[in-house]
Parts: structure tokens; sequence; C-alpha cells
């Protein structure tokens, strides 16, 4: 049984990264076998339930209120919309829902109450939930721990060298703040990144680098391919080969080998045999829906038939952490705070950022 390794040096992760495909798969595929059953993907669905209009900068983003992508805004969904959701995902074969809500942090208040509630009507659909809100302070973790919640996904998106280049509006320290306070729960972390905005292979392995030496590493790691949204100030961007999606899922699986990682965004471009060259590689999970919050994602019976013609299975709610328990807001140990944490704004600009807010629609 291969062991679990803390302190993966970048040059370390990009000699597997350049290793002969043939090796690469060969090793990713062999460490996959030794922690998972290879013939298992979870299926998870992605909700946005509060689109648009968000504040930040993030030179990927559709939702930013900055950017002109025609991107239809909506204020936060009822409790009673989310469960209609998550009830036709679980239908079709998914047993994770993750909501995410396009705001820079969370902010105690009745939104934040309304989430909560959301988190426990799905925990009691026997369903794992996941969460993507942004930054989130320790107490507002544990209120979430308390609803029943099963993973807070906040991606580290890039390597931290490169994180300037793609984002001015707040810090990489924030991310792993955000990270550090959700481990103070019985919470599991998901925690990714985009590959596709122009980074080099160094800022790949350096993603890795601050992902694999987190202890305990990520229980999920998503790995996006950048989707270029026109009006982004990443709309220019090449779309990424499906040679270097399998690169990063068998590296990722190499150093990380017990985290279960995700083939995310921009499976609209990869063929079926992309995507088993994925699945062999060590990618054990999908977002399956029409759409990924804003960006569109291969339909549902799609990824249905394409899992029979692999002879793979769904995986069941829970399998790898059993479920928590669901404490009602009557009940709840930790009050809202009204805290305002100052998270940073690091201050500095990028040039494709500011000239995407100044085009006119």
């Amino acid at each position: 049984m291969s062991i679990t390794k803390h302190n993966w040096t970048k040059d370390e992760i990009i000699a597997i990264y350049n290793k002969p495909m043939m090796d690469l798969l060969f090793e990713a595929a062999s460490i996959h076998r030794e922690h998972h059953d290879p013939n298992v993907v979870q299926v998870s669905t992605l909700l946005s339930i509060k689109t648009g209009g968000c504040p930040e900068d993030c030179g990927y983003c559709p939702q930013a209120a900055r950017y002109h992508t025609e991107i239809e805004g909506n204020d936060l969904m009822s409790v009673s919309q989310v469960k209609a959701q998550a009830l036709r995902a679980k239908s079709s074969g998914s047993s994770r829902v993750c909501m995410g809500a396009a705001w820079r942090n969370v902010k105690d208040g009745p939104e934040f109450d309304q989430v909560l509630e959301m988190v426990r009507t799905i925990n009691k659909l026997d369903m794992e939930v996941c969460c993507t809100l942004g930054m989130i302070t320790e107490n507002q973790a544990h209120r979430l721990a308390e609803a029943g919640l099963y993973a807070y996904n906040h991606n580290l998106d890039t390597s931290e060298e490169y994180y300037k280049e793609v984002i001015s509006t707040r810090g990489f320290e924030d991310r792993l703040q955000t990270i550090e306070n959700v481990r103070k729960t019985n919470v599991t972390v998901c925690s990714g990144g985009i590959i596709g905005m122009g980074e080099s292979i160094e800022d790949r392995a350096g993603m890795l680098v601050a992902l694999s030496t987190l202890n305990p590493q990520p229980e999920s790691v998503p790995i996006n391919a950048l989707v270029a949204v026109e009006g982004t100030p990443m709309e220019e961007e090449k779309p990424v080969e499906i040679w270097e999606m399998i690169r990063m899922v068998a590296t990722t699986r190499i150093i990380m080998p017990e985290t279960q990682v995700r083939l995310s965004a921009g499976r609209m471009n990869m063929s079926r045999e992309g995507q088993a060259m994925c699945f062999f590689a060590g990618a054990n999970s999908i977002f399956a829906g029409d759409k990924l919050l804003t960006t569109p994602n291969p339909d549902v019976n799609e990824d249905m038939k394409m899992f029979e013609m692999l002879g793979l299975n769904p995986q069941k709610p829970f399998t790898k952490v059993s479920q928590p328990q669901t404490v009602e807001a009557a009940d709840s140990q930790f009050a809202p705070l009204g805290e305002k944490p100052k998270w940073s704004r690091p201050g500095h600009t990028i040039d494709r950022n500011l000239e995407a807010s100044s085009k006119e629609k």
C-alpha cells in the first residue's frame, strides 16, 4: 500500500507530470486501484443557488459583475426550489449536491440562514451536501457543520505565484485560511483548481504542492479545464488538450492517493475516449447535469450511457465518510456573531481584467 506523502516538492511533481505517458498512466492506475474501486465513480450535481453579481475580478469567471458576459443573475433560490432540484438529481443517479453562491464571502443574516436550511433539507434526503460560498469564518464553518454539511469547496485555482495574474480582489492566503477554518469542524475539504488559464506547468505543480502539503490532504480535488467565456478576460485562451487533463489527473492521483479526483469543468470538449483515459488515470468523480453553474456540461443521460459502456457504477453516498447528523436551527450551539472579518484586498492591477471590465456591452 502506498503511503501518503505530505512534503512533495515542485521539482518532484514536475518530474511525475512529464513522465512518458505510458509510465505515468501505469503508476497512476496502480495507485488508484490500491485506494479506490476503479469501476466506481461519484456523480455530483452542481447547483447555482445564487447566480451572477459577484464583486470579485476572477479572470475566468462569467459571474463577475464587472464583466459583460450575458449571464442572467438570480437572487438566492428558495429552500423548496433547492429540494426539488436535489430530488431530481438523486433520481438521475447523483449522490451529492454541490450548492454554489456567487459571493465573495459569507455574511451572517437571513440569506446564510436560508442556506443552512438548504443543507439540512438535502442531508435529510440522504445525499451528501457540499457548498461553495466564498470565504467563511470558523464560526460559520461550525454552523454549516451543525446543519449537516458534508463538504466545503474552496478552490486554490492555481499556484500562489500565478494567482496574482488571475485575481486582484482577494489573496491566496484567504483561500488557505478558509480551508483551515473548515478543518476545525468535521466537514470534509474540497479544493482544486483550473488549468488552461495561461499558466505554466510549474504553476500547475505549484498548485499541487499547496494542496498535497496540507495535512490532511483534501478529501476531494476538482481538476477543471478552463471554459473560456466571451466577455471574460480569458475569452481568448486556447482549449486545454486532453493529454494535459490526463497528465494533470494522473499526477494528482499519484501525489494524493486517497483523495477523490474530480473531472470537473471542460468535459463538453472531451470525447468519451478521453474521459475514459482520465478515469483510468485516477479520476473518480464527475459533475452531472446540463450546466456547471453557468457553463455547459454533458447531459446526464449521455453520462449514464458512458458509464454503461465503460462498466462504471455511480458511487453511493457516504461511502468515504459517514453521514453527518443534522442539528435543527432551534438547537444550534453556534449563534451568528455578525462577524466582519478583514479578508485581504491585495490592490494590484491585472491589465487584461481591467480591459475586460472596461469593454462596452
